[in-house]
């Protein structure tokens, strides 16, 4: 297949710059590392934004900056140049006669080059805050040019493979990171303000556990074992509950062998937390809490906008159980049949859900709840008591043991954090995993295993104790107005390149 006619372009243009490279390179070290910047963009427009170019000639301030040219107008005995750092960008007034032989190379620089400027600050007569050059210089030569344009619905699979090239030419794309970041600071200053820890647990687990979900297999050679990527820390977390670590957290990776969708990324980042002395309903009241100051810090504002949506976050969020949630959504539905495996079956049939034998009313249930209502939860909505069926680490209600003390809370028809009261029950628990194991013999892939040494733990004694995981990707989503997981993931797996 022959290149397009962009490609051919493309090619063209590296050749050039190899070329122009292969002369730098003979006139000496092509890609030095004596040059130290003292300043950012950013700064400078902070700290000087607001002085006049009368000030700036009389208080002469001499400023080393370094960063990506991304804009070159070269006017005679004149150019400009506009440099982007990590703060931002600053522009660069360049004269010949100041510069001399360095004037002349870099008329030859190109867009996309890493350059090197000492100069003083001053103002050009259109009043834009500049640095004048005193000295430029070529630290990296890029060989690739950058794009013209970066319209990121039009290249949307181009910026997820070339992550870095987003992060040039969008500072939209910059701005999403910067908010992740601020979002994983303020949850761990939040949590270590109420004495958590902070820990690691491992990665690789002889037996994967904590989570309904399919896992990925790895193989250890020294051990001459199979092992799992983990799909949840819960497990080793709520260990160290029985030690003594009873406000403890982790923000790390999970791992889930199923598909990718705007929502969902094989490998994804998870806040877990488990706090002794306390139920799911002090997690409730402490994530609706985290959520106002998020949104606080973040944007400034408890109304967030997502999707051309605005959200008021300091409405109460709604409290629904699972079963209320099935018949708002589904007024047809007999009410005292949903315990029902055989009508609840029927039900499903008449949706179009596909369901298995070994499925009982619990499972039956959350099919119907996903299928016709999860979606609708727009606003905060926390949807607790869920069947045990489908939670095989929580604890069951004391009132009515078909369901577990279990929420989850869904924000813009997703899901965002899973919480509940621990089982810390060691029979019932090692009854739970014997269930699962027989719905693992019967084809359930994402069935969860037997875990000896966790039923060991609980003999121990592990105290009342709640847990929760916050999914920080569609945390992230939501608070960036960002409509896929992707582009709140650095970099999302994909197929690879042809």
């Amino acid at each position: 297949m022959s290149d397009t006619p962009e490609k051919v372009d493309e090619n063209k243009l590296i050749l050039e710059r190899r070329a122009k490279l292969a002369a730098w390179r003979a006139l000496g070290p092509a890609f030095p590392n004596d040059f130290r910047r003292d300043a950012l963009a950013g700064e400078l427009h902070s700290a000087f934004g607001e002085r006049g170019n009368e000030w700036l000639e009389a208080n002469r301030t001499p400023v080393r900056v370094g960063g990506r040219m991304m804009l070159k107008r070269v006017m005679g005995k004149v150019s400009f140049a506009t440099l982007s750092d990590r703060s931002g960008q600053i522009q660069i007034f360049l004269q010949r006669d100041t510069l001399g032989e360095a004037y002349e190379a870099f008329k030859g620089f190109d867009v996309g080059d890493i350059l090197g400027v000492e100069g003083d600050l001053f103002r050009t007569r259109t009043g834009e805050l500049s640095v004048r050059a005193r000295s430029v210089r070529l630290l990296v030569k890029s060989l690739r040019p950058l794009p013209d344009k970066w319209h990121g619905l039009a290249d949307t699979e181009l910026r997820y493979r070339q992550r870095y090239v987003d992060l040039i030419m969008n500072e939209k794309s910059r701005e999403v990171f910067r908010t992740r970041t601020k979002i994983v600071r303020y949850l761990r200053d939040f949590l270590d303000s109420l004495d958590f820890m902070e820990v690691e647990t491992p990665m690789m687990q002889p037996i994967p556990g904590g989570a309904v979900a399919r896992p990925f297999k790895t193989y250890h050679n020294a051990l001459d074992l199979d092992m799992y990527m983990r799909i949840a820390p819960e497990l080793y977390l709520k260990r160290l509950v029985v030690g003594g670590f009873d406000r403890v957290y982790e923000i790390n990776r999970n791992f889930r062998n199923e598909g990718l969708s705007t929502q969902h990324n094989p490998e994804f980042t998870m806040l877990e937390l488990y706090l002794a002395w306390a139920d799911y309903r002090d997690l409730m009241d402490w994530i609706e809490k985290a959520m106002r100051g998020l949104a606080q810090s973040v944007c400034g504002s408890l109304e967030v906008e997502y999707q051309g949506r605005k959200y008021d976050l300091s409405v109460p969020f709604k409290r629904v159980t699972v079963e209320q949630a099935i018949l708002e959504h589904n007024p047809k539905l007999v009410a005292s049949s949903l315990r029902d495996p055989h009508y609840l079956r029927t039900v499903c049939h008449e949706l179009g859900i596909p369901v298995h034998a070994h499925d009982g009313p619990g499972k039956l249930q959350i099919e119907i709840f996903e299928k016709t209502a999860e979606h609708t939860f727009l606003d905060p909505t926390f949807v607790h008591a869920y069947p045990a069926e489908v939670s095989p680490l929580s604890r069951a209600n004391d009132a009515d043991p078909f369901i577990t003390d279990r929420f989850e809370l869904f924000v813009a028809g997703r899901e965002l954090a899973n919480g509940f009261s621990e089982l810390n029950d060691a029979e019932d628990q090692a009854a739970r995993f014997k269930a699962q194991v027989a719905r693992k013999d019967k084809g359930d892939d994402e069935a969860m295993f037997y875990d000896g040494d966790y039923v060991r733990a609980l003999e121990y004694g592990m105290p009342p104790t709640a847990g929760l995981g916050v999914g920080i990707d569609r945390l992230v989503m939501f608070f960036t107005d960002s409509p896929s997981i992707r582009d709140v993931v650095l970099f999302p797996h994909m197929k690879p390149e042809a």
